[in-house]
């Protein structure tokens, strides 16, 4: 199976015709994803060239969209200031699952678009992540569909590029992916490590699962606690930010420590403790898996 997306999504791309969300629209629907609407302002009434001859009616607004094409999910390729209010626009069409690509939309911004969505029943994802895929059914997002492959291993990342790596490492090593999903690592995210880890509990094809955390925050010790108290399947950790000095923000703005809880130390510990196993480089993460599996 899968989580949160698969073979019967109905993707509306928001900011299709911008550079970022052209070009990843192409390779989203080269995958093989259902993309069923593009939705710009001022441009209703034209259409996106996909590959093979394929072509994407765009609206004017997500309410239009949804009417005409049935679609239940939304990207976002839209500008930082405009980001939260297409998030706002998706949830109130009616799609149940929103994926926001967007970096560097302000914190205060978010604070409104999160709480719409979740009054409108609407799960957004991200935002600053790279999205979700679920190999051979779908992918939603930026992640580069060639690395990943069918398989039993659920991934949770904080990190688009360590996701990446990791994703890499494990089908080298023949160990395939029911869903990969980037979290992202912004302070105020819409979907956490217990949500995803949640979704991977109940199905029954994810025989392990692998959480990529960074510095800062609690969210990894959350879940450490979660995976204690509920999941059953084996569990691999990485820990990115070992060597990052207190009060530096490294990368995501999510990624600061402040005083011990946010340190790469603690988190490290919280996954021992709660019997997650731990990498100390991303290339150890499949060794562990298949160890986890033997």
């Amino acid at each position: 199976m899968s989580i949160f997306i698969d073979e019967n999504t109905r993707l509306a791309v928001q900011g299709i015709t911008g550079r970022d969300g052209s070009f990843h629209t192409l390779q989203m629907m080269e995958y093989g994803t259902r993309v069923v609407a593009g939705v710009t302002p001022g441009k209703g009434g034209q259409r996106f060239e996909g590959p093979g001859g394929a072509s994407v009616p765009i609206f004017n607004s997500m309410d239009e969209a949804v009417a005409e094409t049935g679609a239940n999910t939304s990207v976002i390729y839209v500008p930082p200031l405009f980001a939260a209010g297409a998030i706002m626009e998706a949830a109130d069409s009616g799609v149940k699952l929103v994926v926001a690509i967007t970096e560097g939309i302000p914190v205060l911004d978010m604070t409104r678009a999160h709480v719409y969505a979740r009054d409108q029943g609407a799960r957004v994802i991200g935002p600053n992540c790279p999205g979700l895929i679920s190999p051979g059914k779908a992918k939603v997002g930026i992640l580069p569909g060639q690395i990943v492959t069918p398989g039993p291993v659920g991934v949770i990342s904080r990190s688009g590029t360590l996701t990446y790596e990791a994703v890499y490492h494990l089908t080298l090593a023949g160990f395939g992916q029911t869903t990969c999903v980037g979290i992202g690592g912004d302070p105020l995210i819409g979907t956490s490590f217990v949500d995803c880890l949640s979704a991977f509990a109940r199905d029954v094809e994810t025989r392990a699962i692998v959480m990529i955390g960074e510095i800062g925050g609690t969210d990894e010790q959350e879940a450490a606690e979660y995976v204690r108290a509920n999941i059953d399947v084996p569990v691999v950790g990485f820990i990115a930010g070992q060597t990052a000095p207190p009060g530096r923000r490294m990368g995501h703005a999510g990624a600061i420590i402040s005083g011990a809880s946010g340190t790469a130390e603690e988190k490290i510990r919280a996954f021992e403790e709660c019997g997650i196993g731990v990498a100390r480089r991303p290339v150890e993460i499949a060794e562990l898996i298949r160890d986890a599996l033997a």
